[in-house]
């Protein structure tokens, strides 16, 4: 079986996680697979759409097509995948107007005519219902043979709760800054580390800016004590598929989530994380977890144990292949 598929970057952490992760596993089980980038240029994307038919399946990521030029691509390739993980039939948070018709128009035309779609989580999938039925919730997933354990022991000066992100979800940290303002008063031993490759500047509390980087990303996330998640409550959040929490519990930590969308499947209130939902819940839930050392591993144990049961690489790889050969097997869907 040869597979194209179609993504924006090998740096970008959704390509990363949703597709390129998995390569090697499909390889390893008889799928050809080659990666290929969205072209800005009219002359490189028609190259590019004449070579479909050398491929049993075209796997486009993420990516929403103007009605014309998904219409060209669908008469070009046998079968085509869509994998999405946000809301993009949505306007991101913070816009005045979350819906968007020509979003919603372009998302419509093309899941209604793809063979599968993968979705990252059951809202996405609630989105894709009206226009096709073959769709499949296959959430992100982290490969636990990079996550180590973060030691536990006599808590090491200063306490570290952290936050680990892109500078598009840089906006949500402010959610919770109040928070950590009245927590550092009652502890001024205590730090707020971001890692990220954009940071916030006007913070009355002690913050650690470090640069994210692949290469030191793990250690980054086991120097946390506790890992947080805030969102604000809309439609484009609903979409989100909790991939910051996925990796600190990859590492062990215990989590203080806003319980919007995916972060409820994942977080288990009281069980393996918190939820907050007001300044009050942040600071309560975050001043608990700092005041009980056991409490944090106990939590961020059976973190680990929830990503290890459904959203791990090692459980998910076998569904993107089965999905792979189910729409293999499938009857040309081109007219």
């Amino acid at each position: 079986m040869k597979v194209a598929f179609l993504i924006h970057s090998m740096e970008v952490n959704s390509c990363r996680y949703r597709v390129l992760q998995y390569l090697p596993y499909l390889r390893d089980h008889g799928v050809e697979a080659s990666v290929h980038f969205y072209k800005w240029k009219w002359q490189e994307k028609l190259k590019f759409y004449h070579s479909l038919d050398q491929y049993d399946i075209l796997y486009v990521h993420r990516k929403l097509f103007s009605p014309f030029e998904f219409w060209y691509i669908r008469r070009k390739a046998p079968k085509i995948v869509y994998d999405f993980d946000d809301a993009l039939m949505y306007r991101s948070s913070g816009s005045k107007n979350p819906h968007s018709p020509s979003r919603r128009m372009k998302f419509g035309y093309l899941v209604k005519r793809v063979d599968f779609v993968v979705a990252g989580n059951h809202f996405l999938r609630s989105r894709v219902l009206p226009y096709n039925r073959n769709v499949e919730v296959i959430p992100t997933s982290v490969d636990l043979a990079r996550y180590r354990l973060k030691e536990y022991g006599p808590t090491k000066a200063p306490f570290t709760i952290g936050w680990l992100g892109s500078r598009t979800t840089l906006k949500y940290v402010r959610i919770l800054i109040p928070a950590l303002e009245k927590i550092f008063q009652t502890d001024p031993h205590i730090t707020f580390k971001m890692v990220c490759d954009r940071f916030l500047d006007d913070l009355r509390i002690p913050v650690v800016k470090k640069r994210w980087s692949l290469e030191e990303e793990i250690e980054d996330l086991r120097s946390f004590d506790i890992g947080v998640m805030p969102l604000s409550n809309d439609l484009w959040s609903k979409g989100k598929c909790g991939l910051k929490i996925l990796q600190y519990f990859g590492v062990g930590i215990p989590v203080v989530c806003t319980p919007v969308g995916v972060n409820e499947d994942i977080v288990e209130d009281g069980l393996n994380g918190f939820w907050a939902t007001d300044q009050t819940e942040w600071e309560t839930r975050l001043l608990r977890l700092i005041q009980d050392e056991r409490l944090r591993e106990e939590m961020g144990l059976r973190g680990r144990k929830k990503v290890e049961e459904g959203y791990s690489l090692e459980v998910n790889a076998p569904r993107i292949l089965e999905v792979l050969n189910q729409v293999s097997s499938k009857e040309d869907k081109r007219n």
